[in-house]
Parts: structure tokens; C-alpha cells; sequence
């Protein structure tokens, strides 16, 4: 049985089940970044036929999904295919513009590698996405997650100049601590809390507690 075969049934039967599933599935073809199958459900929140998203090729996620997360979940979702030393599975969230609201939809998508050729290759990649509502508290939380993670990436080498310290002084002025209840807590004197402050702030270029909040949050430091 060819390649081609191999897809065709492999596809027949996720679809006899798919639309049974409280998701949306859609099967990527790897060696084409193609969409070869997308259930029911995902084609009526697109708007749009099985025929047309093949047709985009490539250019389905960017089309679709947030084109500042649309490269990292493709470079994400092809590489787990590629490389055996990867979890089996992975998950990422995502949004999606669909024909559902106005604006951008968060999905919570899991996905594996679901065919291989006879020399291993990867053929066929196996998403399930769920939406997640956007009256749902998680929702929200996710959004927070996303942007400290966005705030984390944009200013990691600036986070990288501050010292062992320093880190420990971020942390307590995150959390709201006077220069002289810094120094108690870390035995060290006001003067040296109060530079360290001065240097912080400097060195992230953040002159407003609310910005240091920022970096402590991204950080995990509180």
C-alpha cells in the first residue's frame, strides 16, 4: 500500500467517529504543511469548504489563527513530528478568528504525530481543538498567561543583566516593600536596598512599580 493509501484510510477512519467528538479534528499533512481533513464543526466556525483550506496549503494557520502565535504553533506542531526524543503529545493554546464572535477565539489544541511511512517518516499530525469560552474565568486566565509569556520572550536579555540579588530586591518591591523593610529582610543596610532599587529600575528600564510587577510575574518570582 502506497503513502497516499496509507492517508486516505488513515483519514477514513478518524472521520467515521469525528464529528461524534466534542472538538474540532483536523489532520495535517506533514511533508505539505497541508490540511487534509477538518471535522464537520471546524469547517461551519471557519466558514469554509475542506477543498478551500487545502488550497491555502502552508498559509492555513496564518490565515486563521493569530499570526503572532501562528509561526511558533507550526514550528512547535512540525517539529514534535520530526523528532522522536519529543512527548508524544503536545499543547498549546491558540487563537482563532471564526465565523463564531467577532475578534479572536482561545482554543486549547492537543496534538500527535498519527502516520508514518515505512521508513518512519511522519505523514499524517493529529489536532484536537477545544474552544474555551469566553464568559469562562479560564479564559481570561489564559490571556494572562499569554501576555506574561509574551512579556517574558520581549525582555528576557534585560532580565538576564540583573543579579542574584537584584532578583531578590525585584521580588520584594513587586510585593509592595519599602526600601527599609528590604533591607531587613535581605540583613543588608537602606542604602544598599535603596541602590539596588535605583539599579533595578535602570537596568529594565522600568520606573513604575507597576512595571516591575511585570517582570516579577513573568518571571515567577511571585
Amino acid at each position: 500500500m502506497d503513502d497516499e493509501a496509507l492517508i486516505s484510510q488513515k483519514i477514513a477512519e478518524i472521520a467515521a467517529t469525528a464529528d461524534q467528538y466534542p472538538c474540532v479534528v483536523i489532520i495535517h499533512h506533514v511533508p505539505t504543511q497541508t490540511v487534509r481533513y477538518m471535522s464537520a464543526w471546524g469547517l461551519r466556525l471557519l466558514g469554509a469548504t475542506l477543498e478551500e483550506l487545502r488550497a491555502l496549503g502552508p498559509q492555513f494557520s496564518p490565515t486563521y489563527f493569530n499570526t503572532a502565535e501562528s509561526d511558533e504553533y507550526v514550528a512547535q506542531a512540525f517539529e514534535l513530528v520530526h523528532k522522536n526524543s519529543q512527548p508524544e503529545v503536545q499543547t498549546c493554546f491558540q487563537q482563532a478568528r471564526t465565523t463564531e464572535r467577532p475578534g479572536w477565539s482561545w482554543y486549547l489544541t492537543a496534538m500527535r504525530r498519527l502516520l508514518s511511512d515505512a521508513q518512519g517518516a511522519p505523514l499524517l499530525l493529529l489536532c484536537l481543538a477545544v474552544p474555551l469560552h469566553p464568559d469562562n474565568h479560564f479564559a481570561a486566565k489564559v490571556q494572562r498567561l499569554i501576555d506574561d509569556n509574551g512579556f517574558l520572550r520581549a525582555n528576557s536579555s534585560r532580565y538576564a543583566t540583573l543579579t542574584t540579588r537584584e532578583r531578590a530586591v525585584l521580588r520584594l518591591l513587586a510585593l509592595g516593600h519599602s526600601a527599609a523593610e528590604i533591607a531587613g529582610q535581605l540583613f543588608i543596610s537602606v542604602q544598599t536596598a535603596e541602590t539596588h532599587r535605583r539599579n533595578i529600575r535602570h537596568k529594565l528600564a522600568a520606573p513604575s512599580l507597576f512595571e516591575l510587577g511585570q517582570y516579577a510575574r513573568a518571571f515567577d518570582l511571585i
